[in-house]
């Protein structure tokens, strides 16, 4: 009993009706509950944030099948809760846990009673959410444009392969929206290449706000951007393009002392059956793109398909 009493790990014995037989010091320290208080009490009682509803499950669980049962922090935060006094991981409020349940048979077999071994795994949890956080923060930055916080090229590509495939696979029907700001080397000569960069952040926040959550949008290279509007016909697509192509013909972007007015030119394609590759159609809008800037710039051209991609 000594042993029980002092091993870093909470140690609770219940019998077939939830009624506390043993509550060793790690559950007296943390719990605030001394053994005494709490012997032949319901612990559902005792803490009623418990998720009684789940524990009573796999304790029943364990007794039915007279086998052992684990739960993980990953799997449950915690089953208890404590606070958490660890000064090196102090930034948790609570003890992350993981509990062990075991059966107690008596010496006619039947299980009479379960013991509960609770383990502060709040170190290992801690580190391995920062490891985590980290991790997820070194894939955000791989694909994001830090200019712009669209996606990067190369991520926004790889999307654009993966929505080809899905339309090769279904004919769910995808557009495909390339365009790039006119005369950009004009504003960079001008008002210099700082200046050129706030009209490229410009660009991006518009077309955040036109944009649908489920459309993926891109910065393709220096002043030209991308976006994938999934689900959408060349019909609709033109739509999204010419509100586009309105909202930034009326702005203007203030920098320093100079009001600067700029247009952008954009080309539409619609995925087609067809296309043997997403390169097809990419290439498809990049043709449309260029066909704007030859009708003069700040409109957009809807490419017609099938299209002679070797012209």
């Amino acid at each position: 009993m000594e042993m029980l009493q002092s091993i870093d790990a909470g140690l609770v014995v219940l019998d077939r009706n939830y009624q506390v037989k043993l509550w060793n010091s790690f559950m007296e320290n943390h719990s605030g509950l001394r053994s005494g208080d709490v012997r032949d009490q319901s612990l559902f009682s005792l803490f009623d944030c418990l998720p009684e509803v789940w524990l009573r499950r796999k304790i029943e669980t364990v007794i039915k099948l007279n086998n052992r049962a684990f739960t993980t922090w990953e799997q449950r935060p915690y089953v208890f809760e404590f606070d958490n006094n660890r000064p090196l991981t102090g930034m948790s409020p609570v003890m992350y846990q993981n509990m062990t349940i075991i059966p107690l048979p008596a010496p006619t077999g039947e299980v009479e009673h379960v013991c509960m071994i609770v383990y502060d795994v709040t170190d290992v949890a801690i580190n391995k959410l920062q490891l985590r956080e980290v991790n997820a923060e070194l894939e955000h930055l791989s694909r994001t444009d830090r200019l712009t916080q669209l996606f990067n090229r190369g991520y926004w590509e790889e999307q654009l392969d993966k929505e080809f495939s899905r339309f090769k696979r279904t004919g769910a029907v995808s557009s495909l929206v390339m365009f790039d700001i006119d005369h950009f080397k004009k504003i960079n000569d001008t008002y210099g290449h700082q200046a050129g960069d706030e009209v490229i952040r410009e660009v991006s926040r518009w077309v955040r706000k036109v944009a649908r959550t489920t459309d993926v949008v891109g910065r393709y290279g220096g002043e030209e951007f991308a976006v994938i509007l999934l689900n959408t016909d060349a019909a609709q697509a033109r739509y999204f393009s010419e509100r586009l192509r309105r909202r930034i013909e009326e702005g203007l972007v203030s920098y320093e002392a100079d009001e600067i007015k700029f247009t952008i030119s954009l080309g539409v394609a619609e995925a087609d059956s067809h296309m043997e590759s997403y390169e097809d159609w990419l290439q498809l809008a990049d043709k449309a793109l260029y066909q704007s800037k030859n009708n003069g710039r700040n409109c957009l051209t809807v490419a017609d398909c099938p299209l002679n991609l070797a012209d």
